[in-house]
């Protein structure tokens, strides 16, 4: 009976994986599609976890459903570091203009909107009084509090000098398979010595040269359709992705930290609509911009990783967003890395807040608020290239004010549920980032910004 059932469930979501790809024969926008797509995930997964009371039966379903998301988020992570350092080894090698400059704007964006990241919701979270004290540890959260206690012990053993050192990678070949620290930042460090290597090799060897940057471009252009054809899968990842997520989360504990989430996401509106005014301040249609990147914030949403969202981010950046395709990738790869405006600027923020009326400090004090925001800015560079993104900017940021880290492990029940959220706004920012830059250097196609079309 308990295979029936399994089985039973596995062909419906097939069956629902086959209604998906239907719908592109109805002409329906690819937009539309993966928004459909997550909404039936989110029904599916939640009429699962209602009905199916046998654990075993939900688990062992969920790991079958699960293999279309994870293969999907592989694929697109199998592609995100060849990607990287293809683009940008085309990218300098080819002399592309404004490189520097589009660096700068790139870096700029990305700092200012953190810090208003963090001083918004640091001032939400102190308004509407979130607060650490009540809140209990599970089982699960005590073993989460014992490993970001290691965590912070290994992290604190490892200074910002040599994070900064390590961004050269002694193995570049190992820096490629996306394993270590810093690993994306030292995919770029490589790809742009090597492009810089071929760019100065053309006063000496110029046939060598010209042969290398058309081989190069050749494999650029392989990769990008492979990035496409991987990109068409979206939808029936989605469906899957939300699935797992809706059908396996905790919502008992989630209704418990419900202050803590509505906060969290009124913060990210808000510096959604911050990120719409930035674009106006450019000249250009906010609305444009989102509507044509829906399909890739709605991905960031459901699998929760920027590194797996690249391939996506840059396909969009350059195909409709009308970002050149060094700027896009210096944005989107940066991005990845550098001064997230969820992970880096709204979590860190909230976390310090909830705790410093135990600690003895007024949250709403403009100078505490200030501390922590410039915190945030620096410990988004510290942790860069270091997993859990959010967790050790926070761990960095409230051990620099000697404050306890144990309430990062007390939010691990609703770490899933924000998480989605910090890593659409994470992609957001990648992408504002390409795009002012692109604007203000003044080499932004403002036609294919503007065109209607939306290219998968």
């Amino acid at each position: 009976m308990t295979l029936l059932f399994i089985l039973l469930i596995i062909a419906i979501f097939a069956a629902m994986l086959w209604a998906t790809g239907y719908l592109k024969k109805l002409n329906l926008s690819f937009n539309a599609r993966v928004l459909i797509a997550l909404a039936v995930g989110i029904i599916f997964g939640a009429l699962l976890q209602i009905i199916v009371k046998d654990k075993e039966v939900l688990g062992t379903s969920v790991s079958w459903i699960s293999i279309v998301g994870s293969a999907y988020v592989k694929l697109l992570t199998m592609v995100a570091f060849p990607l990287i350092f293809i683009s940008i080894v085309k990218s300098v090698a080819m002399q592309e203009s404004g490189m520097g400059k589009s660096t700068a704007r790139i870096m700029a964006v990305f700092l200012i909107t953190v810090f208003i990241a963090a001083m918004v919701s640091g001032t939400l979270s102190a308004v509407f009084g979130l607060n650490a004290e009540g809140l209990s540890s599970g089982e699960n959260e005590m073993h989460r509090q014992e490993v970001l206690m290691e965590k912070q012990e290994s992290f604190s053993k490892l200074p910002m000098q040599e994070q900064i050192v390590n961004i050269i990678p002694s193995n570049p070949f190992y820096a490629l398979t996306g394993q270590g620290n810093n690993a994306t930042l030292a995919v770029v460090f490589f790809a742009f010595m090597i492009g810089l290597a071929a760019m100065q090799l053309k006063n000496y060897k110029k046939d060598v040269a010209d042969r290398f940057i058309q081989g190069i471009q050749d494999i650029s252009d392989v990769i990008m359709h492979l990035v496409r054809i991987i990109i068409r899968l979206t939808p029936y990842g989605v469906l899957a992705l939300m699935t797992k997520i809706t059908a396996t989360s905790d919502w008992e504990a989630i209704l418990k930290l419900v202050n803590f989430i509505l906060i969290s996401y009124a913060a990210m509106i808000i510096m959604v609509i911050v990120h719409m005014l930035y674009l106006l301040t450019a000249g250009l249609n906010p609305f444009t911009f989102y509507k044509k990147s829906m399909s890739n914030l709605l991905f960031a949403f459901t699998s929760r990783s920027s590194a797996a969202t690249l391939p996506i981010t840059i396909n969009n950046a350059e195909n409709n967003l009308g970002v050149p395709e060094g700027i896009a990738n210096l944005a989107s790869t940066l991005g990845t890395s550098v001064g997230q405006n969820g992970c880096a600027g709204v979590f860190p923020a909230m976390v310090a807040v909830m705790i410093a009326p135990t600690m003895g400090i007024n949250p709403l004090s403009i100078g505490f608020l200030v501390r922590v925001a410039l915190l945030c800015v620096l410990a988004s560079f510290g942790t860069v290239g270091v997993g859990g993104g959010a967790t050790f900017t926070a761990i960095v940021v409230l051990s620099a004010l000697d404050f306890p880290v144990g309430l990062v492990g007390l939010l691990i029940s609703v770490e899933p549920i924000i998480d989605m959220g910090r890593t659409a706004l994470n992609i957001s920012d990648s992408l504002l980032a390409g795009v002012i830059a692109a604007k203000r250097t003044g080499v932004l196609n403002e036609e294919i910004y503007n065109r209607k079309e939306i290219v998968e």
